[in-house]
């Protein structure tokens, strides 16, 4: 489970959000929306825990997450709106060390199966730099075929993505809910996803 209770976001001299209130539960989904300066990425990095809010708390199972410390980050896998690849590293490379950096130890088989169904077949010797920006984002989706985590924070995951890949990232976000995970995620692009419950969060 996570909350947020009363937070706030500050930057510079302006407050970009106040009094945001939220309960996640198991297999729940949560789109935070809105126009581009309101404060939708700041939000996402208070929820992982990269910063922290002006005001209020976030907890998790019922307790702050600057207590927990390790024991949250090990549940929680963060994608940002840049994609955070490597561009001289090969895309084998970028998955592995990507997922080892996030306590995830992943075999090349493994690696090679995640790439395969995101699809990246045929490139995962090739650096990244030589990639579009639709199959680094790819790249770094597949962190969500290896991970082990309950709680998926995701800033723009569709962003670049072409239908296809669109339909193939809903899948794996519907399977990952239907399993009691939880998905926290902003995109300007309109996309159905079943889950148990699902919550929209609207920023100023």
């Amino acid at each position: 489970m996570l909350q947020g209770i009363n937070l706030a976001c500050v930057r510079g001299d302006r407050e970009l959000f106040k009094d945001i209130n939220f309960l996640l539960e198991s297999g729940g989904l949560m789109q935070v929306r809105g126009p581009n300066g309101s404060g939708k990425t700041s939000l996402l990095r208070m929820l992982c825990g990269l910063s922290h809010p002006a005001a209020g708390d976030i907890l998790w199972e019922d307790q702050n997450i600057r207590a927990l410390d390790s024991d949250f980050f090990a549940a929680v896998t963060y994608i940002g709106h840049l994609s955070g690849t490597k561009d001289d590293l090969t895309v084998l490379e970028n998955l592995q060390i990507s997922s080892a950096l996030a306590g995830m130890e992943i075999s090349t088989e493994q690696a090679n199966d995640a790439l395969h169904y995101i699809g990246l077949k045929g490139r995962e010797a090739l650096p990244v730099k030589v990639l579009s920006q639709g199959q680094r984002r790819r790249v770094a989706l597949a962190r969500l075929l290896v991970c082990k985590t309950s709680l998926w924070i995701l800033d723009e995951p569709l962003v670049a993505l072409d239908v296809m890949a669109v339909k193939l990232v809903r899948g794996v976000l519907e399977e990952h809910l239907q399993q009691g995970g939880m998905v926290v995620m902003t995109t300007h692009q309109e996309i159905d996803i079943s889950a148990a419950s699902i919550m929209e969060l609207q920023l100023a």
